[in-house]
């Protein structure tokens, strides 16, 4: 990729980007991954996405669909490569046609991230609750272990009702092939919880230790086209035995015959009260950090452009909106839940506000006390971005997609927050005692 410079009066600078055929290619990759993952098609073995997509949804040309994005996907690379800190990622301006195996240009205009400063840089004076362990959170791990490890034994006799634990003996087929995963000579079935479709509970209502019933269910299922249909299932239940459920009290006793590698229970109470501190301790200091660029946000000084907050606002509603899709819930929903559309507005607005500040803030300190960046704070910074995922890998993610540049300010912005933390006049309020 080439790239060249053209600043204009204004400060903006324009980008003039050719794109050599591999990384136009890369492109089309990572939009293809792109479009797979938003439209929840699975890679499959031998098959390249553009096959999956044809077969599974009927697409001939994907690229026709999924240009644009290709288009924006050689964006970050192109910013990377000419060394500007932007103030919010830019869009590029096609030249020419974008296809594979063929070089591209673009153009896009970017705004350099200015230099802002600090009324004073001297260290923030915060309040903060006492950190302290609930030893109740402590009780409720041992009693989630012992719940976990109920066990099911014989009831007295009585028809089988919703919420009955029973032990039943299963033979299931479809078209007149056996179901290896329902048929079972004794599996404990909890009735109407909804483990097997309600067409299943149905049937098996009102059974008595002893009795066999054979009939037809019906439950949900998906054709290989994930089109919803209705399958119905040959069944034959036996009812074995009413149960009812035991759970083990968690002591000594059954600790060196169930886990042994801890010596007693105030052993195993140790453990988990050391894992709930290292847990809390990092939402803690989280919290501290949250804090002080709060407090630094309040020494800014400066006028961001409107563009700024915009391109905020924009990426912070995005970001909302992936997150309710994973919940399962609609943004006209969340926007009711939080007062409406002037009250979302309005929060929306107070959040970029804050965000953008607080983030021009940090720059600021990381550059006035000239803090440098090491291979372990850009490690850290992947770390905060996927806590259950590994450093390298994250940030090989991130160099794949060519985008260093948020990269580095994430973890100069991370590395700075820290040093103002450190640095920070703490007073702790103490927690009434109980």
């Amino acid at each position: 990729m080439k790239t060249s410079k053209i600043k204009k009066a204004d400060g903006k600078i324009i980008l003039e980007v050719t794109a050599n055929a591999d990384d136009v290619n890369r492109a089309f990759t990572l939009a293809e991954f792109d479009f797979a993952n938003s439209m929840g098609i699975n890679p499959e073995p031998g098959k390249t996405i553009e096959q999956v997509a044809e077969e599974k949804m009927g697409i001939k040309n994907l690229d026709s669909i999924i240009e644009a994005n290709a288009v924006e996907a050689l964006a970050p690379f192109a910013v990377d490569q000419s060394g500007i800190a932007p103030a919010f990622p830019p869009h590029p301006t096609p030249s020419t046609a974008l296809k594979r195996n063929q070089e591209f240009a673009f153009t896009m205009e970017v705004t350099p991230k200015p230099d802002y400063e600090l009324t004073s840089y001297d260290p923030v004076e915060i309040t903060l609750p006492e950190f302290t362990i609930n030893e109740a959170e402590v009780d409720a791990q041992i009693q989630q272990l012992a719940e976990r490890n109920t066990t099911y034994v014989a009831a007295d006799p009585k028809p089988l009702a919703k919420g009955d634990a029973c032990l039943l003996s299963i033979k299931c087929y479809e078209d007149g092939k056996e179901l290896t995963g329902l048929t079972t000579e004794g599996r404990t079935y909890v009735a109407g919880e909804g483990y097997m479709p309600a067409d299943f509970d149905a049937h098996i209502f009102g059974m008595e230790p002893g009795e066999t019933r054979k009939f037809v269910f019906e439950g949900p299922s998906v054709d290989e086209n994930y089109n919803e249909f209705t399958q119905k299932f040959d069944c034959e239940v036996t009812l074995k035995e009413i149960q009812k459920p035991v759970t083990p009290t968690i002591d000594d006793e059954w600790l060196a015959t169930n886990l042994p590698m801890y010596k007693n229970l105030e052993d195993l109470r140790g453990e988990i009260r050391r894992s709930i501190e290292h847990r809390d301790s990092e939402q803690y200091e989280a919290y501290k950090r949250q804090m002080v660029a709060s407090a630094l946000g309040e020494r800014f000084e400066g006028k961001i452009a409107d563009e700024v907050y915009e391109n905020a606002r924009d990426n912070l509603m995005k970001n909302i909106r992936m997150g309710l899709q994973q919940q399962g819930m609609s943004w006209e929903d969340y926007v009711q839940q939080n007062g409406g559309e002037q009250q979302m507005n309005m929060m929306l607005m107070l959040q970029t506000r804050e965000m953008v500040v607080q983030g021009y803030a940090l720059d600021a300190i990381f550059r006035h006390e000239n803090l440098g960046l090491s291979e372990d704070d850009i490690d850290e910074a992947c770390h905060m971005m996927a806590p259950q995922v590994n450093p390298k890998q994250v940030r090989q993610q991130i160099e794949n997609e060519g985008k260093n540049f948020v990269l580095r300010e994430s973890a100069e912005r991370l590395k700075a927050n820290k040093w103002a933390a450190d640095q920070a006049k703490v007073t702790i309020q103490k927690q009434p005692q109980a």
